[in-house]
């Protein structure tokens, strides 16, 4: 009797491991930015500069995020498949993703359910 329930509780232990630290939906606001460029260049791996070789390599398919003023949320998901063709319209804009977002290892993903432009402020 007692090794199914010691195995239960290992099986649930494992999966509590698993299972990101957090997870619910949240709206991020910043900047489509490629994930390597903009934790790699930091300033210089965003912006209008950098519009160019963000957009080549997002078409190459590599990990796509969203740069707050805070942090980088690596986009998953949807929006993410088939080289990130959803995301192509987005490239170094403003936008505003809802999506849940989860982390593991320190690093915050959001997997996104809609993104818009963000309104311009003058």
């Amino acid at each position: 009797m007692d090794k199914p329930i010691s195995m239960l509780a290992g099986a649930a232990f494992l999966v509590s491991l698993v299972v990101p630290v957090m997870a619910a939906d949240m709206t991020v606001k910043g900047e489509v930015v490629d994930i390597a460029c903009a934790a790699k260049l930091k300033d210089k791996g965003h912006g209008p500069g950098h519009a160019s070789c963000t957009m080549d390599c997002v078409k190459q398919g590599q990990p796509v995020g969203i740069l707050t003023a805070d942090d980088i949320y690596t986009m998953t998901g949807d929006y993410t498949a088939k080289k990130n063709a959803k995301l192509l319209g987005f490239v170094a804009k403003t936008v505003i993703v809802t999506g849940e977002v989860t982390e593991k290892d320190g690093r915050k993903m959001i997997n996104v359910k809609s993104i818009k432009l963000a309104p311009v402020t003058k």
